[in-house]
């Protein structure tokens, strides 16, 4: 005898399906690289914006070694949660060098400024404590000589935050006129789907930058430009679904019973179709994330030095006609596969749930 319980049920189907399950993980993954941020990028500087000219758009597996010039001793040491979500700036100024040797409290190093060039040796003070330390650029280095590997780690956060918010925008406001429009019908109905037509019918990212003009450029209001413009399919969906809903025995049952609107809304209505309302949040997720690294390109979403997966393409697109096209491919390649991730994710959803045949339970 089966008693697996309708939410196992749901689990077990979405299981079997490999590519959906590993969408999912891929998006755990990034969540929790997200999460610890700064705890795991090698530039663990506000932004990782650490600039070094010298080593501009270097090859990935470069190392260099670095020469501490000076020291700041009033930079304050942050703890280890602040650490992971603002980063830790940095005490010391430091320049890449190719050689070093001591005498006595000075320091004398050249200062690289190329694989094929020599510079003069320059005398430095001794500062206290480490003065010289290795990096390895695994990701190699961007326009600015910043670590390409750390400004991608941070540009997940950029993405994830602005779906999960811009989702939570658009089931607020889609779930609450979709339910009052199909609930109640009417000329209700007819002005609400009215207004989702005449959204459904602009496009999405030039309804963003218009809703961003009107904000201003920053990153909470990405937030709002995007859930603001992801809403109609979240409506259009659960009018449909209410409509369709509403006159079923439970409901009827619940009328009878004296329970009011709302309630008859939220607690027998709205959770018979949970499943097809994440299914769409889950591709409005991967929406969101488009039309953020689209406003970030065009320079309208995340301000440098924020890193943006859109602003490095915008910064690096150049390249990819030169022996630096990894510098825009890189966090493409990260654009696309959380997309696609997400969409599976959306697909997986909806074949667990059979929401095209979905049963409907009390």
């Amino acid at each position: 005898m089966n008693t697996n319980s309708p939410s196992e049920k749901i689990w077990n189907r979405f299981k079997r399906n490999k590519l959906a399950f590993g969408g999912l993980i891929f998006i755990i993954l990034l969540m929790v690289m997200g999460i610890l941020g700064y705890l795991i990028t090698p530039d663990q500087t506000p932004y990782a914006n650490t600039m070094h000219l010298q080593i501009a758009n270097k090859k990935p597996g470069r190392s260099f070694n670095f020469l501490i010039i000076s020291r700041n001793n009033s930079i304050k040491k942050v703890n280890l949660f602040e650490k992971m979500l603002y980063g830790q700036e940095a005490n010391f100024k430091s320049i890449p060098i190719t050689s070093y040797r001591q005498v006595g409290v000075k320091v004398y190093a050249r200062e690289y400024i190329g694989d094929d060039e020599q510079a003069e040796e320059i005398a430095y003070p001794l500062v206290s404590g480490a003065n010289r330390y290795a990096q390895t650029f695994y990701l190699g280095t961007d326009i600015y000589g910043r670590d390409l590997l750390s400004r991608l780690i941070l540009g997940i956060r950029v993405s994830l935050s602005v779906g999960l918010m811009a989702v939570l925008i658009s089931l607020f406001i889609g779930v609450t006129l979709g339910a009052i429009a199909g609930y109640f019908g009417g000329k209700t109905d007819a002005s609400i789907s009215w207004f989702m037509n005449v959204i459904w019918a602009l496009p999405s990212l030039l309804l963003v930058i218009a809703i961003s003009f009107a904000l201003g450029k920053g990153f909470w209001q990405i937030f709002i430009a995007v859930g603001l413009s992801t809403w109609v399919d979240v409506a259009r969906l659960v009018r449909g679904q209410v409509m369709a809903l509403k006159e079923v025995e439970f409901v009827e049952a619940a009328k009878a019973l004296g329970f009011s609107t709302s309630r008859t809304i939220a607690k027998h209505i709205l959770p018979n179709i949970a499943g097809p309302i994440l299914v769409v949040a889950s591709a409005n997720f991967a929406s969101a994330i488009l039309l953020e690294t689209g406003l970030s390109f065009l320079g309208f979403g995340a301000q440098p030095p924020m890193p943006s997966w859109g602003t490095m393409i915008k910064e690096h697109y150049g390249y990819i006609i030169m022996d630096a096209a990894y510098l825009a491919i890189l966090p493409g390649l990260a654009i696309m596969l959380t997309v696609y991730a997400f969409n599976l994710l959306a697909i997986g959803l909806r074949d667990a749930f059979d929401v095209k045949g979905q049963n409907t339970s009390v």
